[in-house]
């Protein structure tokens, strides 16, 4: 049995393959496209799924959409005429964009994979989101809540879900509760992430980052946007808001008046909290005490979004009395939020699909029509990350050796480690490629950038030397799995189920902080967890590191540029290598220099 999934048109194309029920394949078209953040139709991800799996189109059983196109025009048709006059714009450019591809995506996938209309389906949104979190997760039941911006209707749900792996029992998911459209958690974020100078639908991390340079004063002006219940239901107050009627605005002027002008994109951002002794080239005190208040706003946001899935996760547990909590949608990567639902929620364990927004939905809609439609036992559990397209040694030294770069070859991984950690111990910053790239939008070790976390002025050398990007941007630790709770102040953080994927917040423990300066963002980490058997060698890196400095962790970032997508090719990594000031890459067996 063989399905292909697949999320385009939205955000995040993106296609996955399961071969009888288990994962094959999952890639997002950004890596192969090199747009970030691609949502047109996931040809190339499409062509790899199948490449790995060695099948053609006539193969498939079933090609699986994450979403219902007809309900979700229904919704864009009712909006618009709704908001007519104001709403013009918007209907106009939703039925340029409908007509000419997004309605007839049927036809589309008939035509250019090559399958029969009968083997076409489609799963509604926030079932996608669920199933995608639910079967890759261990447990066998559990509460399901899915949060994002909107799907058709649905904005998020709550229910429950079964999934046996011997088949004795029914897979099922049932989403009892809803929050519909235009009232919305993701777009209440989405306005803030705008109004405070950011990318919709890509900068929201980077209010997650800014935040803890502030303190939440705002919350009370943000809760005239949005009310929020017991259980986390919530309405906006659309007045505050323009998202519903134009493409190109998320607030509305009274929203401007009540929390002053919006931030200037690509705006310098420092503070007396980011630069305590003023010494940023561009200082003025007038600057400073804006971004200031620019910080406060963002804490105020990130504040409320994470009491409001705080209660939206207790009102799961008393509906459903589960132990278990399976999470998904572009709001579950808020990993902030995810950490306090660990720490202080009502649920025993906590279990994130690692691309828990619009491009895992494209493994979730093939995995519901698996476990749920023809209603097949569950095989798999997700255990790592690396699901994406990898590269053969020929390659790699093809590539290396056109791109004119000095290097040479080690077959030993024992002593391609070391190296790696020489360099790093030489305050040199290193690259590691290797295998099949991270399936979501984190590196986990195949794409990444590694550097010595103990030097605090590390993170503005990798910040503005190599990523060249805004230098408030916080760092991950990665950790071994078993030295983890020496250093992270969250309960079992050593068996925890989103640490893997760097899906969680943590306290760092007080008397390391000091320790890990270059990855300590207030006292926090966005931490990885890792495994040797997960990953032999990243895991064997950090293990050096710290058999030579008695700190066992790492600063790990993604392997890519500001406004790229992570390194998917060699040549893609040797030109990331070449841009930036990167010192060493590991690339397989090769070690490439400058």
């Amino acid at each position: 049995m063989n399905i292909l999934g697949i999320s385009c048109y939205y955000h995040d194309s993106a296609a996955a393959l399961l071969m009888d029920g288990l994962l094959v394949a999952a890639a997002a078209e950004e890596r192969f496209s090199r747009k970030k953040h691609d949502n047109g139709y996931p040809e190339q991800a499409i062509q790899f799924c199948l490449q790995q799996g060695g099948l053609i189109a006539a193969d498939l059983d079933y090609v699986v959409f994450y979403e219902k196109p007809l309900q979700k025009f229904e919704r864009i048709l009712m909006t618009s005429l709704g908001g007519f006059p104001q709403a013009w714009r918007i209907f106009r450019e939703a039925m340029v964009a409908w007509f000419d591809e997004k309605l007839w995506i049927k036809s589309q996938l008939q035509t250019r994979i090559g399958v029969p209309v009968k083997k076409i389906l489609f799963v509604e949104h926030h079932l996608s989101h669920a199933a995608s979190a639910m079967f890759t997760s261990p447990f066998e039941e559990a509460a399901v809540l899915t949060i994002d911006g909107v799907g058709e209707w649905t904005t998020a749900a709550m229910g429950q879900a079964t999934a046996t792996f011997n088949g004795n029992g029914q897979n099922s998911i049932r989403l009892d509760k809803e929050i519909r459209f235009p009232h919305s958690l993701g777009l209440l974020y989405s306005a803030f992430t705008a109004y405070l100078g950011f990318r919709v639908n890509n900068g929201e991390y980077k209010v997650m980052g800014m935040a803890p340079y502030g303190q939440p004063n705002y919350m009370d002006d943000v809760y005239k946007v949005v009310s929020v219940d017991d259980e986390g239901g919530l309405q906006l107050n659309m007045d505050y808001f323009s998202f519903h009627r134009s493409t190109r605005h998320t607030f509305s002027q009274k929203f401007v008046d009540l929390f002053g002008p919006a931030r200037t994109p690509e705006a310098e951002f420092f503070t007396a909290t980011t630069h305590p002794n003023r010494d940023h080239p561009h200082w003025t005190d007038a600057v400073a005490a804006q971004n200031r208040k620019y910080a406060d706003i963002a804490a105020g946001i990130q504040r409320v979004t994470e009491e409001t899935v705080l209660k939206m996760a207790r009102a799961a547990h008393a509906h459903t009395g589960s132990k278990n909590l399976v999470m998904a949608g572009g709001v579950a990567l808020n990993s902030v939020a995810n950490g306090r639902i660990v720490r202080e929620g009502p649920f025993e364990n906590v279990f994130i699909q690692p691309a828990a927004g619009d491009s895992g939905a494209a493994l979730g809609a093939a995995l519901y029509v698996y476990h749920v439609i023809l209603g097949r036992p569950r095989k798999f559990v997700m255990q790592h990350a690396y699901w994406g397209a990898e590269y053969s040694e020929a390659e790699m030294q093809a590539a290396i050796a056109e791109s004119g770069f000095a290097y040479e070859k080690i077959d030993d991984a024992d002593r391609m480690g070391q190296r790696a950690v020489d360099a790093i111990l030489d305050e040199r910053v290193v690259a590691l490629y290797q295998g099949r790239f991270e399936w979501g939008p984190r590196a986990l070790g195949n794409r990444s950038i590694l550097a010595d976390p103990r030097r605090e002025e590390m993170k503005e050398i990798v910040n503005t030397k190599i990523k060249f990007r805004e230098p408030f941007r916080p760092f991950a630790p990665v950790v071994p799995a078993e030295k983890a709770a020496d250093y992270f102040a969250t309960p079992n953080i050593g068996q925890n189920l989103l640490a893997p994927y760097m899906l969680m917040v943590s306290p760092i423990v007080k008397e390391k902080q000091s320790q890990i300066k270059a990855v300590n963002h207030n006292g926090t980490g966005r931490l990885q967890s890792i495994k040797r058997a997960s990953n032999p060698l990243y895991y064997g890196i950090i293990e050096k590191f710290g058999q030579a400095t008695g700190v066992d962790v790492l600063l790990n970032t993604s392997f890519n540029l500001r406004g790229e997508p992570i390194v998917n090719t060699p040549q893609n990594a040797l030109n990331t290598f070449r841009k930036s000031d990167i010192d060493q890459l590991v690339m397989g067996n090769f070690l490439v220099k400058k």
